[in-house]
């Protein structure tokens, strides 16, 4: 977390430890702290009546015209070139992860004293799908002229939101990596990119990207492919609602959490049927759960 956070949480009496982040990685943010210490606030009231939300500040913007930075119009350029050069389209499935979240509610105490990192999904996200990218290539694969390129390894570029916009980082050789590595390098990461400090060469070099669409609580979207990638995997927000179960061979309601997961990708070399496989397996690995092997605290 950034010096701004801590000293945030100083000011306004917030133990950071029982905070739960909503960044890249379970990094807490500005925005946590608030909400934390204005739930602390209104705690003694909560029995009475739900605290009402925060009005929204009027943003200095409205009625203003302003330029440009150079960070957005590379994006804007790169993405105008991406939807014009490619044919997109986005498949989704919904994960039942309601043993995942078992399994990470019981170890992420023990993993946050051994490795310093808080456990978020988007670890078992990003190995998953870095799995699955090594067994449907095509997915990882980038066009060249008239030929597929197949990459010898998942390097997996992490969507990050930072105040000049976005940036993605990449996470190296993703599917050789456990959960442990895999938290602390997007941790790390995110932090270095929100605070300007990486290498050029960290940014260069992805061959596939996620994106944690859930951070701000939306359920799923349609992300864009840049190129040379010819595929990018949204990750929704983790809910909570009824579904249907068999509890000894009859069906019945449950309280189980769901997560959307939207794979948006190039159809001139990536067609239907490769996105509904890639995504399958994805699917079946989260909704397994068996990720202790590969846990790594």
């Amino acid at each position: 977390m950034t010096p701004l956070v801590r000293r945030l949480a100083s000011q306004q009496g917030v133990d950071l430890a029982s905070v739960t982040g909503t960044g890249v990685g379970g990094r807490i943010r500005k925005e946590d702290v608030l909400k934390a210490a204005e739930s602390a606030s209104a705690a003694p009231a909560a029995a009475a009546a739900p605290a009402a939300p925060a009005p929204l500040e009027v943003s200095p913007l409205r009625g203003t015209t302003q330029p440009m930075s150079r960070l957005r119009k590379v994006l804007a350029k790169r993405a105008v070139e991406s939807m014009q050069q490619t044919a997109q389209l986005t498949t989704v499935v919904e994960v039942d992860v309601t043993a995942l979240a078992e399994y990470r509610d019981s170890v992420k105490g023990s993993f946050l004293e051994k490795t310093g990192d808080k456990l978020s999904f988007l670890p078992f996200f990003a190995l998953a799908a870095a799995e699955a990218l090594r067994a449907f290539p095509i997915v990882n694969a980038t066009v060249d002229g008239e030929q597929i390129v197949y990459p010898e390894s998942e390097n997996v570029s992490i969507a990050v939101d930072t105040e000049r916009g976005l940036l993605t980082p990449v996470l190296r050789d993703a599917a050789s990596k456990n959960i442990a590595e895999i938290a602390h390098e997007i941790a790390d990461l995110a932090a270095r990119t929100r605070d300007n400090k990486l290498k050029p060469d960290e940014l260069a070099g992805g061959t596939f990207t996620l994106t944690n669409t859930g951070s701000r609580g939306a359920l799923f979207d349609t992300p864009v492919v840049f190129l040379p990638q010819s595929a990018i995997l949204g990750t929704g927000t983790v809910v909570k609602r009824p579904g249907l179960v068999k509890v000894g061979g009859a069906d019945a309601i449950a309280v189980r959490s769901y997560v959307y997961l939207a794979l948006s990708y190039d159809h001139r070399i990536i067609d239907g049927a490769d996105a509904a496989r890639f995504l399958g397996a994805v699917k079946a690995r989260l909704e397994s759960a068996q990720f202790a092997a590969q846990l790594g605290a």
